[in-house]
């Protein structure tokens, strides 16, 4: 049961105009980062976690985590990030869900079979015919650019035994989707029309895999992010000041949604029940 109805918090958003052609770089005349409250329905705003997933160890899956560098940070967020927040969630009663990668490790609870039934088969796009000059193409890419011969088995055991981690399992009824008709159908029951994001990779599966930002959007669906709860996939040029995921937030600011702070959530969800009295906190300057 939801225990405030509204709330009020201040939220991140990107004043994307004007452009200052009397300067050498036009676009230094935009706004950038600005702060400005909103107001929520909770009744009609999700958070959704995408794609956290028990990744095991470096020990266990060298070759995984020599690819996908950013498992540390994940796994930090996970320990320190995830545990007020689900709480928070949980405690307000607003709808929870939980997207995930396709596989057999959610099949049993039972918010995957109501999304499963919600949602009914799944539809696959028809795929181009393949030839031996595309699989060479591909196996070229496998090779060099993603994930390397030699951590292609760790990649494929760590997929092979992949679950929830203990601090984003699901619990209840809490709604399971592994696509977006299903997160969707999920939505369309729950009559949520705003999703929050959380999980890994803010700038990747966020956005582009089944059930992130980009397919929501495509049925209506406001999608927003939280900020200490996801880090992004870097390059060896991006990742000691973790450029791309301030890239990304830019993008989900300006096509999605708003850029929410952790804290300010924490503190809006867990205060009191007076449906009556919205709450209001200041969150921190952005960036």
């Amino acid at each position: 049961m939801i225990t405030k109805k509204k709330i009020r918090l201040t939220v991140d958003y990107y004043r994307h105009f004007d452009a200052d052609f009397a300067r050498a770089v036009p676009a230094e005349g935009y706004g950038g980062w600005q702060k400005t409250e909103i107001e929520l329905d909770l009744a009609h705003t999700a958070v959704v976690i995408m794609h956290a997933w028990d990744t095991g160890t470096r020990e266990q899956y060298p070759g995984w985590y020599r690819c996908v560098e950013y498992l540390p940070r994940a796994q930090e967020i996970l320990r320190k990030v995830f545990p007020p927040l689900v709480a928070a969630v949980r405690r307000s009663g607003m709808p929870f869900y939980h997207v995930v990668a396709k596989g057999k490790y959610y099949r049993q609870y039972p918010g995957f079979q109501r999304a499963l039934r919600l949602a009914g088969p799944e539809s696959v796009p028809e795929q181009a015919k393949t030839d031996p000059a595309l699989e060479s193409l591909r196996s070229f890419r496998s090779e060099h650019v993603f994930v390397g011969r030699r951590n292609q088995d760790d990649v494929k055991a760590g997929f092979s035994r992949l679950d929830f981690p203990p601090e984003a399992r699901p619990e209840g009824e809490e709604g399971i989707a592994e696509n977006a008709a299903q997160l969707f159908a999920l939505c369309k029951a729950d009559g949520v029309n705003h999703l929050v994001y959380a999980g890994f990779a803010v700038n990747w599966c966020l956005l582009m895999s089944s059930g992130g930002m980009l397919d929501m959007s495509r049925h209506g669906i406001m999608c927003s992010v939280i900020r200490q709860a996801v880090t992004a996939v870097e390059n060896k040029e991006s990742a000691r000041l973790e450029s791309h995921k301030e890239e990304a937030l830019w993008r989900i600011a300006l096509a999605f949604g708003f850029v929410f702070d952790l804290a300010d959530l924490i503190a809006v969800l867990c205060q009191g029940s007076d449906q009556n009295q919205p709450v209001r906190v200041t969150s921190k300057p952005a960036g």
